[in-house]
């Protein structure tokens, strides 16, 4: 397990140490903010990664490193960030991560932010689904790993699927690529898109092996992975969406969509400012973006600004809650 580790140095711990890694942090600036992700040498990087979701690393032949051959790897990657620091890799890697397929590989979620609602609850007295869970997981680290005793190269048993299995997936798979095309729901995330149905069947494999199943994968586990994938993928084109905007048009937008849903949880149509501040959405909590973002909403109509003595104060336009209602 890896926390910070340039790219080249998880495929040289790949191959000259255990086949198998995975690459976790709840702080992942230090992963795209590292050198290893610097506009220098970023698409190199981005393309082992690549490589690795692939399950190979290349083969390498260095003089101030011990080179390798071609060899099999496994590496997954599970990582959480702030919108602002994401935002910073992309302007700094020019868009790359996109041009390389790299953003494609992961499955994307942009949960929305739960502060103010986080009120204390006593834990039962017991969690039996996480126990099942956690007891399953144990079982399956306990066994031999699929590894070449000569080559320390992993061998891995080849899944199959089920005939109606396939077929499923050949219905996702084709649903998804009608949706790429130009004019197509899913046009402006095609690089995402392309990477569906591969990622629906690793699921679909996942949930296979977790279940304990024998023989080929399953239709259950194929519509299950269909679930999970189309959550992604419409969450991937939420937050790319936005994304591609410029600040000064995805902070008013972004703001609007807050105020309404705390004025109508409120029954007012008046927020402080530092509410706002203190627990508006990520990215508005300087005062100088916020008084930009909602001079933007006061030019088309749909916000201003008011005092109430020596408060200050946000007020929506009444009918956007009556509309979002």
């Amino acid at each position: 397990m890896y926390s910070d580790a340039t790219p080249e140095a998880l495929a040289s711990s790949l191959v000259n140490g255990w086949p198998s890694g995975g690459v976790f942090s709840n702080e992942a600036g230090v992963v795209l903010g590292g050198h290893g992700m610097n506009k220098d040498v970023a698409m190199r990087n981005m393309a082992r990664l690549n490589q690795l979701w692939d399950g190979k690393i290349a083969a390498t032949d260095r003089v101030t490193t011990a080179g390798y051959g071609d060899t099999a790897a496994r590496l997954t990657m599970s990582l959480q960030v702030q919108e602002p620091t994401l935002r910073a890799f992309f302007d700094n890697t020019r868009g790359l991560a996109r041009g390389t397929g790299f953003l494609a590989r992961f499955l994307v979620a942009w949960p929305e932010s739960t502060m103010g609602k986080r009120m204390f609850t006593s834990p039962p007295d017991g969690w039996p689904a996480l126990a099942a869970f956690n007891s399953r997981l144990t079982a399956i680290l306990d066994r031999t790993a699929p590894v070449d005793d000569k080559t320390g190269v992993l061998t891995p048993a080849m899944l199959t699927l089920a005939p109606d299995a396939k077929q499923a997936w050949v219905d996702f798979h084709n649903q998804i690529e009608a949706m790429l095309g130009t004019g197509g729901e899913l046009y402006d995330l095609r690089d995402v898109g392309s990477k569906a149905a591969d990622n629906m069947v690793r699921l679909a494999a996942l949930f296979h092996v977790f279940a304990g199943n024998i023989g080929p994968i399953d239709l259950e586990c194929i519509e299950s992975a269909v679930q999970v994938i189309t959550w992604h993928l419409l969450e991937a084109k939420r937050f790319l969406g936005e994304l591609a905007m410029p600040p000064e048009l995805a902070n008013p937008m972004r703001l609007e969509a807050w105020m309404i849903d705390y004025c109508r949880r409120e029954g007012t149509d008046k927020v402080p400012t530092r509410e706002v501040q203190r627990n508006g959405p990520g990215g508005l909590r300087d005062k100088t973006v916020i008084l930009e973002a909602v001079k933007e909403l006061a030019e088309l109509g749909r916000a201003r600004q008011v005092t109430d003595g020596k408060r200050r104060l946000i007020q929506i336009r009444p009918e956007l809650l009556v509309t979002a209602s």
